[in-house]
């Protein structure tokens, strides 16, 4: 059962939203324009911002179904290990989608939906760095690293603030695996970044 699951929430967190939108709406190949990638800002970017937060919601469902359904998996790992195995997996589907050769989006709508499941409060702190620093810099990208930086911080502080918070250190643990993930995701952005040549997410995508 705990097989068929992981396997499920691989390819469920594989679809490729954004590319299946950019094709349906446009009949373009949304690898070819803008950043060249399928992620929500990207595709906001190209076809239209309200095809952007639809991709944005999708693929951040495609990381929340998976964590719901750990509860209904008979699994012989406990609830929450079992949340974070099917999460991961849906992290991963969408980074390294097999429908698109194993090259997908950044990870991070998914893994909000994967942590907004698990662990809410620190992910709506993680989203106020993001709209913070996003605001300043106008970078999606750069909200999204430090943002998901931010996360093991939150979440090992409020065990501190809050004993009652239910510290657990394979979340923590997961959440700096995650950092590293989406900044590894991300590498040809910080390239750009350190260039000058990072797109602002309010730029043409010519």
């Amino acid at each position: 059962m705990i097989l068929a699951a992981i396997l499920f929430s691989y390819l469920f967190g594989g679809i490729p939203v954004g590319f299946i939108l950019a094709k349906q709406v446009r009949g373009i190949d949304i690898r070819e324009h803008g950043s060249r990638n399928i992620g929500a800002t990207n595709v906001g970017r190209v076809i239209g911002w309200k095809y952007g937060f639809l991709a944005l919601l999708l693929d951040a469902l495609k990381g929340a179904i998976p964590v719901i359904s750990a509860s209904y998996i008979d699994s012989p790992y406990s609830l929450t290990t079992t949340e974070i195995l099917l999460g991961t997996v849906a992290i991963l589907g969408h980074t390294f989608t097999p429908f698109l050769h194993f090259r997908g989006g950044k990870g991070v709508a998914t893994a909000l939906g994967v942590y907004m499941t698990l662990v809410p409060i620190v992910t709506l702190c993680a989203l106020l760095i993001f709209f913070i620093v996003y605001k300043i810099s106008g970078f999606v990208s750069l909200g999204s690293i430090i943002g998901t930086l931010s996360m093991p911080f939150w979440y090992f502080g409020s065990s501190k603030v809050l004993p009652s918070s239910n510290y657990q250190p394979i979340i923590f643990f997961v959440l700096v695996a995650t950092f590293f993930l989406i900044t590894y995701s991300h590498r040809e952005n910080i390239k750009r970044l350190i260039s000058g040549k990072e797109l602002r997410a309010s730029q043409d995508a010519k």
